[in-house]
């Protein structure tokens, strides 16, 4: 079975366990070893996985690390352990500091089951990073992270390949969190930096708060602009070469994009966002092979986005949750609709199978959904 279906699957067995793992023993049970598993190591043989691995630290004798992966009789992955919801905050790893130092392994992971942070000596030889160079979410991953993780496993680890993954890794980490500060709230630093590739002229303090505007509102739009090519793309009929949706017109920020099979709000109190109106286009991305994408329309209300099937309030497919400090999507292949935690629109994709299924029910038999 390949990695990405082994973490489906433990992430699918986890979500119903989770509430009857108390304790850090019973995490190690029901979610570690059986992740550590799903990498190709034997959790039972201890020539490949040893638990309560000892570190001697100096003076300090029989210092213990939870797990250590061996190859060669020596370890090369070193686990340490908290019970599932325990903080992974930095504060929590100093046994992981201590031992990283004392041990020949290069790769360090802090985990409580659910998330993985994974560390190496990128800044300092010998001396662990204080920030992971990856973080993996079991209940909520891609398949690049799947792909990174693979080069942990037992068949195809090689240091020297995880350690530049990890170089690789940490930064591109670093320019996406700066890419999204910026995208957010641009800084006076990337302002003038973006203003002075575009003016040639001195950027005048009145220039500078028009630019800052502008810089803010170019950046939202481009992104926009991508997003509509990748959906139009994504829509286009191989066979035929012709368009299933009609195009989406991008209007400039902070107005709403529109698009005519979007119901309009009668409520003027609501604000259709970008992202709703972008997660809205990929659940009409999912669906286009099933049915026509006319059929899939959204009407938002005010406290979330719904998607329905016809414009019809009894055949909703999903809700989109966007407006609070938490994303979550309603899904609703099953009776009563269930909530799903997303991080980013295309955690969408995910739930792709998901969706289609809330669609399947209205054409197969009547419609007993709730009443968005």
């Amino acid at each position: 079975m390949e990695l990405i279906d082994q973490l489906t699957n433990l992430a699918s067995r986890a979500q119903k366990q989770l509430a009857h793992v108390q304790t850090e023993e019973a995490t190690k049970n029901a979610l570690i070893m059986p992740f550590i598993n799903a990498l190709g190591y034997n959790v039972f043989d201890p020539t490949e996985v040893v638990p309560e691995f000892v570190c001697d630290i100096g003076t300090k004798k029989g210092e213990k690390i939870d797990y250590a992966i061996m190859r060669d009789g020596k370890p090369i992955i070193l686990f340490e352990c908290k019970h599932a919801g325990g903080d992974l905050s930095i504060n929590h790893a100093s046994q992981l500091f201590r031992y990283f130092h004392v041990t020949e392994a290069r790769i360090a992971i802090l985990t409580n089951g659910i998330t993985y942070r994974l560390f190496t000596d990128l800044e300092q030889p010998n001396k662990m990073d204080e920030r992971p160079f990856m973080e993996f979410d079991l209940f909520n991953f891609q398949e690049n992270d799947v792909a990174e993780l693979k080069k942990l496993g037992k068949t195809s680890f090689n240091l020297e390949d995880m350690l530049f993954a990890a170089y690789n890794l940490k930064y591109m980490r670093a320019f996406k969190k700066y890419f999204d500060e910026q995208f957010t709230q641009p800084s006076a630093d990337f302002i003038h930096f973006v203003s002075k590739q575009v003016y040639d002229g001195v950027l005048t303090p009145k220039l500078k708060e028009q630019f800052s505007a502008l810089v803010h509102r170019s950046f939202h739009q481009f992104l926009n602009d991508k997003i509509t090519m990748r959906l139009r793309s994504a829509m286009m009929d191989t066979s035929s070469g012709s368009l299933l949706v009609p195009e989406v017109p991008a209007a400039p920020l902070p107005e709403v994009v529109t698009n005519q099979a979007i119901s309009e709000p009668a409520d003027k109190g609501i604000e259709t966002t970008m992202e709703e109106t972008e997660g809205f286009m990929i659940v009409r991305a999912i669906l286009r092979k099933m049915v026509p994408v006319n059929r899939v329309v959204m009407r938002d209300v005010q406290s979330y986005c719904g998607i329905l099937l016809d414009d019809n309030n009894r055949k909703p497919i999903c809700r989109l949750h966007f407006n609070g400090s938490k994303k979550f999507v309603t899904v609703f292949d099953s009776e009563g609709g269930e909530r799903v935690d997303i991080s980013s629109l295309d955690d969408l994709y995910g739930l792709a199978s998901r969706i289609r299924v809330a669609v399947q029910r209205y054409e197969t038999k009547p419609v007993v959904a709730p009443t968005v």
